[in-house]
């Protein structure tokens, strides 16, 4: 014996709101107030402000943006080994002959404490790894070009 099952349609005929709850519901983006950022300008600005976060800033930027390669003293005690074995750093006496712009980094920071004596050639160096750098009794050569310690 078969059963003809009613659509649910037939029994939303004449119920007014089709089963989308209020009369304006079912059309389009209207009752979430649109789509986007539509109505951000509408009623006395009480939506701008939310947005405002979320643009660029206003006024003069820089279109050139340089990134430097830092190193820092910890960094360097940790990689000493590897770099050693992979013939990146020379071994004269007790000291370690080290050229960071060899390796790609062009600045060294203060982090750590140098676990043994080391000669680094860099381009810049901060004031306080090349004092900490001193008194573990190596040394710091800046490169030609940046001939102060850039801090």
């Amino acid at each position: 014996m078969t059963i003809n099952k009613r659509k649910k349609n037939s029994r939303l005929r004449g119920s007014w709101t089709h089963g989308w709850g209020a009369k304006k519901k079912h059309r389009g983006a209207g009752h979430r107030g649109g789509r986007g950022r539509a109505g951000t300008g509408k009623r006395a600005d009480t939506i701008k402000p939310s947005i405002w976060k979320e643009q660029l800033p206003k006024g003069f930027t820089s279109k050139v943006h340089q990134e430097i390669a830092a190193v820092t003293i910890a960094t360097i005690n940790a990689k000493l080994g590897r770099w050693l074995r992979e013939k990146k750093v020379s071994q004269e006496g007790g000291t370690f002959r080290i050229r960071l712009e060899e390796m790609g980094y062009q600045k060294l920071l203060s982090t750590g404490k140098p676990v043994a004596r080391m000669h680094i050639s860099v381009a810049a160096a901060s004031s306080r790894s090349v004092k900490k750098v001193i008194e573990a009794g190596g040394a710091v050569d800046l490169i030609a070009g940046n001939a102060e310690k850039s801090g």
